[in-house]
């Protein structure tokens, strides 16, 4: 988006849609920030920013009037513990979310609409081993995400390319591949593993109890992305002539177990790992890269020990903060 557009961030409130504001106002882009809530860890710098329940259709025509770019992020969702508890919920709040919003972008005339999927959306038997080969775009179908929450961004992915077909809107289709960073939730069950593991760990070196629990054996993997990385492509897909779904994210595979050493390191501190029972997902899941990089020239540069260093100092000082205001 080399101009200046009219953009609207749904999901603004959130960890991506908050980071993507301040950059889009970086870029000399007006900006309409839209969702149940506001930041909750720093100011907006949406030029306008509006509580609306896109749930609901003329919500969605007020987030739209006047846009001619949709950067559709909002969603109902977290981290495994909340995903695996909430089917009915998720799948229901976010049909409602985006079906709204794609029709409402419809009548409003929006030129270019980018859709937030994930790789959720990947099937189940793809993903039942830790060495699991990395998900290639073409691998959605045959269909079997592992839940509500994978089904319904598949879903979704679908009715975004028939409205593309149909109505002529400019389409984008990013799948996430856990994006994480600072400004993101980092407790009350909606966090997601890396702000769980940095949270864990913080209190595991301000307690001395250097014991930290992860959930199963820990040998499960992913590849995890940092959010300037994640930002940063959402803007080259967006300048970009690709219509069809691309992988976004980092192709590192580490396990979970990996994953709690590195935040260790950077906190300067031992652990001793206690595996108990919990959802853990697929067994493993990784980012094929391959398409990314021929269409954007370009994929994520930042390193995990940097990105997790960068996450843990500020949930650090979170955490911190929390403890200074209870001692109060």
């Amino acid at each position: 988006m080399s101009t200046s557009r009219k953009v609207l961030v749904s999901g603004a409130g959130g960890f991506i849609g908050h980071h993507l504001v301040s950059d889009l106002k970086a870029q000399g882009h007006w900006v309409r920030g839209v969702d149940l809530k506001h930041p909750e860890y720093a100011a907006t710098e949406a030029d306008e920013f509006s509580l609306l329940d896109l749930r609901e259709i003329e919500c969605c025509l007020r987030a739209t009037r006047g846009i001619d770019t949709v950067f559709a992020l909002a969603a109902d969702m977290g981290g495994m513990g909340f995903i695996s508890q909430n089917h009915s919920q998720i799948f229901y709040n976010n049909a409602l979310i985006n079906l709204h919003t794609l029709e409402a972008a419809r009548r409003n005339g929006v030129e270019r609409y980018l859709f937030s999927s994930s790789a959720c959306i990947y099937p189940e038997f793809l993903q039942q081993d830790a060495d699991v080969r990395p998900l290639r775009e073409e691998d959605a179908y045959p269909a079997q995400p592992q839940d509500a929450y994978g089904w319904e961004k598949l879903m979704s992915e679908r009715v975004a390319l028939h409205y593309r077909d149909e109505h002529a809107i400019d389409m984008r289709i990013a799948r996430f591949h856990n994006i994480y960073g600072p400004l993101g939730t980092w407790e009350g069950g909606r966090e997601k593993a890396p702000a769980a593991l940095c949270r864990k760990i913080a209190a595991a070196k301000a307690t001395g109890n250097t014991e930290v629990e992860i959930w199963g054996d820990g040998e499960q993997t992913r590849s995890f992305c940092y959010i300037d990385d994640c930002v940063e492509g959402l803007r080259r897909l967006m300048d970009s002539n690709r219509s069809d779904p691309i992988n976004l994210g980092q192709d590192r595979m580490v396990s979970i177990n990996e994953l709690a050493d590195i935040i260790a390191a950077v906190a300067g501190v031992s652990i001793v790992k206690k595996h108990v029972a919990g959802p853990t997902g697929v067994r493993g899941r990784n980012s094929d890269n391959t398409l990314l990089r021929e269409v954007l020239n370009w994929e994520p540069a930042i390193s995990l020990e940097d990105g997790l260093a960068r996450t843990y100092a500020w949930i650090e000082s979170q955490a911190g903060k929390k403890t200074a205001r209870t001692a109060d």
